[in-house]
């Protein structure tokens, strides 16, 4: 269940009511007593940014604006904060809350929701509620005077990440290829955007032996999902491609994955979901671009006829590559789908996957490694859209030295090559597939949690899917288009 979210312009009313201040001055409509005033302030002078005030007859709560830093850490901030009230919101176990500004930037209220708003995520379908479990508010009311397109970006931007995290949380025996495919119909469906589905089939007579030679051990036949989105006032001639990894339960392969490594890999497939939610969020705000995305999608597991070192696949372009580890399989599948986006002639290939445990060694929770041929331009507006959204960019270099370690002996290319570097090195391999420019995001730090980080839930937090709809709207916003 996710609560409505309602946008309405008018007097405060009983409900409880969250107030985004811009400094310590508490507006008078809020009616507390001076002794509350009092506390209010106590807690602001102890460096607190919070306040939840339980009065007899009202519950009222504090969000102070942080002008000290800059505005996109501000938001960040408030996004965090309210998680902190979330926790006072539960125990009280209110149906309705009312979220309001005072003379503060309407954007803060914005971020301040779209905390709660993801932080209210629970995925609890396969279990049963606990006694004293509190149910989630039905309604969040953001009263403030907001845009109506800056609030329809938030209603469905929130509407993107439930379902992503929906798909991504989901277990392996219910989210395999051919269910995780129909998610993406569905998605299409009420999102406004085609979905077409290749069967395996369709896949071979393609030539994909990337894609076909990870599923080689299941049981389940892999699917390849295309996505596109052409408005009539769409101002790209070429297209925008995003890529996203559709593993949906990596084991490893004949290389299996030891010890507790395996734990989190239904989530594998975090970047196709997020492209899907990305694909979700542009085409419901109607931005004016022509946008395909595509998702290969299998699990990798050891059995079967499952591919094993040493084995040589032909990829879709006609390139051998020898198989030196079944672990290393998102590149593979991923190296299929950037071939097959040559058709389109893209202005800019995208591919987002939980591809190296470099990157997450590298940066953590805190980053996503980028990197890529892309111009310059490209390349800033992604970082900017990271901050906008705090899903930040790591750029990492692309030099060509770091393919020379997939070079092989007896195919044209191998799919692994040193460990030094080993994200790049994964990065320059799926880039050999393809003359277009090109950006690769690794979220194996950032799309697959063991605990939550705030408003991003454990698991799958849908990382990728407000980055990649707020680069697209840049695009548009600041006329970085590449003819």
């Amino acid at each position: 269940m996710k609560p409505e979210l309602i946008h309405s312009i008018g007097t405060v009313t009983e409900f409880p009511v969250i107030c985004i201040i811009g400094n310590t001055e508490i507006p008078s409509f809020l009616g507390l007593s001076e002794e509350e005033k009092s506390y209010a302030h106590k807690r602001f002078a102890g460096n607190k940014d919070t306040v939840f005030i339980n009065s007899y007859s009202k519950y009222t709560a504090l969000a102070r604006i942080k002008n000290e830093i800059p505005q996109f850490r501000q938001h960040e901030e408030l996004r965090k904060a309210a998680v902190d009230l979330r926790k006072d919101i539960l125990e009280a176990g209110f149906k309705t809350v009312m979220i309001t500004g005072f003379e503060v930037d309407p954007s803060m209220v914005l971020a301040f929701t779209e905390g709660m708003m993801l932080s209210l995520y629970k995925f609890d379908k396969y279990r049963k509620p606990k006694p004293d479990e509190k149910s989630l508010p039905e309604k969040i009311i953001i009263n403030a005077n907001i845009p109506e397109t800056d609030f329809l970006w938030l209603k469905y931007s929130c509407e993107a990440v439930y379902a992503v995290r929906d798909m991504i949380n989901e277990p392996p025996l219910k989210m395999n290829a051919h269910a995780f495919s129909e998610e993406i119909k569905r998605m299409g469906s009420s999102g406004g955007f085609s979905v077409e589905i290749f069967d395996k089939n369709r896949i071979a007579a393609l030539r994909m032996g990337g894609l076909l030679g990870v599923n080689s051990g299941s049981i389940d036949p892999p699917r390849f999902c295309i996505m596109e989105y052409k408005p009539a006032n769409a101002i790209n001639k070429k297209p925008l491609i995003l890529i996203g990894k559709g593993v949906v339960l990596d084991t490893g392969g004949l290389n299996i994955k030891t010890g507790n490594y395996m734990d989190l890999m239904k989530t594998d497939m975090a970047g196709g979901a997020a492209v899907t939610g990305a694909m979700y969020l542009i085409a419901r705000t109607g931005i004016p671009l022509h946008v395909v995305a595509l998702v290969p999608v299998t699990d990798n597991r050891p059995g079967l006829n499952a591919i094993a070192p040493g084995d040589i696949l032909t990829m879709h372009n006609g390139t051998t590559v020898e198989i030196l580890n079944t672990d290393a399989e998102g590149r593979l599948i991923l190296a299929d789908a950037v071939s097959y986006a040559s058709k389109y002639d893209p202005m800019l290939i995208i591919t987002v996957a939980t591809l190296t445990g470099s990157a997450a060694m590298a940066f953590g929770k805190n980053a996503t490694a980028m990197m890529g041929t892309a111009p310059d331009e490209y390349m800033d507006a992604m970082i900017s859209a990271g901050e906008e959204v705090f899903e930040r960019i790591a750029p990492m270099p692309f030099w060509e030295e770091y393919s020379e370690s997939l070079k092989s002996d007896v195919a044209d290319i191998q799919n692994v090559g040193d460990r030094e570097g080993g994200a790049i090195v994964a990065g320059r391999f799926v880039a050999s597939f393809t003359a277009s420019p090109f950006i690769h995001l690794d979220i194996a730090g950032t799309g697959m949690l063991k605990k939550d980080d705030h408003y991003r839930t454990k698991e799958g937090p849908g990382t990728g899917v407000r980055l990649l709809a707020a680069f697209a709207r840049s695009l548009i916003n600041n006329m970085i288009i590449q003819k």
